[in-house]
């Protein structure tokens, strides 16, 4: 079901946008839903890979392996580059 939706939008931008629709050969209505439809699959897919991230955390067994160690505080904040050091 679709349903008719009321927007606000400046002039000037309008005018704009109804060019943009007229050279592209479609809508303003079909540019805004297609610009909705793709923002929410974005958000649907960020949340989606978000809960496949903490799920393998809290599933995985991996481990950093003998002799790991996080850094000392000291080490962290010490203004040398993490890179040249071993661990």
């Amino acid at each position: 079901m679709t349903r008719n939706l009321t927007l606000a939008i400046d002039d000037a931008l309008l005018d704009k946008v109804r060019v943009l629709a007229a050279m592209k050969r479609t809508s303003v209505n079909e540019m805004v839903r297609v610009f909705l439809t793709r923002l929410v699959e974005q958000e649907q897919s960020k949340d989606e890979a978000r809960e496949a991230l903490l799920k393998l955390i809290d599933e995985s067994d991996g481990r950093m392996g003998e002799g790991w160690r996080p850094p000392a505080r000291e080490e962290t904040y010490s203004g040398e580059p993490r890179f040249d050091r071993e661990y």
